[in-house]
């Protein structure tokens, strides 16, 4: 290294030693006009968030809380809609719920004899051994107006033990079973047992949260329990019904 270059290093360094140092509270107070910002933001998007929960504007609620947390997770804001924010998922949650139980539903009206049968169905949640291999069990609501109204299930494979009537066990969500009278008519057109309180059984469909059990004896032996999620059923399609 020649003597100049060494010389300017020496001059440069001596310069940048001399020049001006931060100054603390100049910093200071930047830090805080900052955190005053993002205060100020985080407690705009929180009011946007209160606003939507108290018109019970789930989704949108939601979609406000999401962004709070997610761009200031470390705000007082995020953290007092936190509790809030977890009651808004869950109400979307039981909704969609809710929807998808009405989907499960078929409601059917066609000609009759003497004027029109209406008919309300569903099929078990799961597939059910009732004898001759797993197939889904499904429960009939049926107003017809020349055999009346009546409940009943339906099998694909096996029978019922239920000829002379029997006692099956409906039970609505985690409730204690109740017992209802049923029987199996002597036809081969269709495996069918009928609910001998189809009205009762009606109102029980709408009452489950998430579902109806019933459990019913089968020629194979034993019982079988088939589960409904009956808890969408509409009861303004079986009008005459209520």
């Amino acid at each position: 290294m020649n003597t100049r270059i060494a010389c300017s290093l020496a001059a440069a360094l001596a310069l940048s030693a001399c020049g001006p140092k931060e100054d603390p509270q100049a910093a200071a107070k930047a830090a805080a006009a900052e955190t005053a910002r993002v205060q100020q933001i985080a407690d705009a998007k929180e009011k946007e968030f209160d606003d939507a929960y108290a018109r019970s504007d789930w989704k949108l609620a939601r979609g406000y809380g999401d962004s709070l947390q997610m761009d200031y997770p470390d705000s007082a804001a995020a953290k007092r809609i936190a509790p809030k924010l977890e009651q808004a998922r869950s109400h979307i949650r039981d909704e969609e719920n809710q929807r998808r139980r009405i989907a499960l539903w078929a409601y059917q009206t066609q000609p009759a004899k003497g004027g029109t049968q209406i008919s309300a169905a569903i099929y078990s949640k799961d597939p059910v051994d009732t004898g001759g291999g797993k197939r889904p069990v499904r429960l009939i609501f049926r107003d017809h107006p020349e055999w009346g109204k009546s409940a009943y299930l339906v099998l694909e494979k096996g029978d019922f033990d239920c000829y002379s009537g029997c006692k099956v066990k409906v039970t609505l969500d985690d409730g204690k079973p109740k017992s209802m009278a049923a029987s199996r008519p002597k036809t081969d057109e269709a495996i069918a047992m009928f609910i001998t309180d189809h009205r009762a059984l009606w109102r029980m469909a709408q009452q489950a949260k998430t579902a109806m059990a019933i459990e019913f004896p089968v020629k194979a032996g034993g019982t079988r329990t088939a589960v409904f999620e009956t808890g969408g059923a509409d009861k303004d399609k079986l009008p005459a019904w209520r």
